[in-house]
């Protein structure tokens, strides 16, 4: 079963833009909070009474096997050392998993995160420092505009995805083998329509846990 830049970028101030992809938007937010961050991420509810579908990759052991060993096989492993293939398969586990896209600017041309997005980096720190979220792993994964060349581009994004791991292992004490950093490059665009739109530079956080709370 298969599981499943911002090259010439212009230096520009910009807000931290947060979008919560499970289809609540909440953008142009430059003071977003841990708490929305960990709303965003926290697995969903399960209510007592509904009837539970079995082949449901949320409930199915074996998609859940095929999960976990995916994402043991790619832990501790530098994004440059991912495949193409294993890149996908991420992203396609991800697609059904709690996420959220922080737009966060870096330093032109540049890995190093700018002045302006340490307040949404440092507040996603201490949303994933919440005893909700303790032992989760978590995807941080890179994304790149559509403007410049495909290898730069990923190139970027994966540098991009390692920085911000790396700041979170160092300042919030995260466990660094339960964050695994891959990059996109300008693979998978926000916004098809504009390439160059803002909102495809982005760094998306999924909680690939399939546990979920029962009410």
């Amino acid at each position: 079963m298969r599981f499943l830049n911002d090259f010439g970028r212009r230096a520009m101030a910009a807000t931290a833009v947060l979008s919560i992809t499970a289809g609540l938007a909440l953008a142009g937010d430059p003071t977003i909070s841990a708490d929305q961050i960990v709303n965003a991420l926290k697995p969903k509810p399960v209510m007592r009474g509904i009837t539970v579908v079995p082949n449901t990759p949320q409930f199915d052991p074996t998609v859940q096997a095929k999960e976990s060993a995916l994402l043991d096989s790619v832990r501790n492993r530098a994004p440059r050392s991912l495949s193409l293939d294993e890149r996908e398969q991420i992203a396609e586990i991800a697609a059904t998993k709690p996420k959220i896209d922080l737009e966060i600017q870096f330093d032109y041309n540049s890995a190093e995160i700018s002045r302006t997005a340490m307040p949404a980096v440092q507040e996603l720190g201490k949303a994933l420092t919440d005893p909700s979220l303790k032992g989760a792993t978590l995807v941080v994964a890179g994304h790149t505009d559509g403007v410049g060349g495909n290898s730069f581009n990923q190139d970027l994004s994966e540098r991009r995805a390692e920085t911000i791991k790396r700041y979170l292992v160092d300042k919030y004490g995260l466990a660094g083998k339960n964050l695994i950093a891959v990059g996109y490059g300008k693979t998978k665009l926000k916004n098809t329509a504009n390439p160059t739109d803002a909102i495809n530079r982005r760094v998306q956080v999924v909680n690939m846990d399939v546990k979920t709370a029962a009410k």
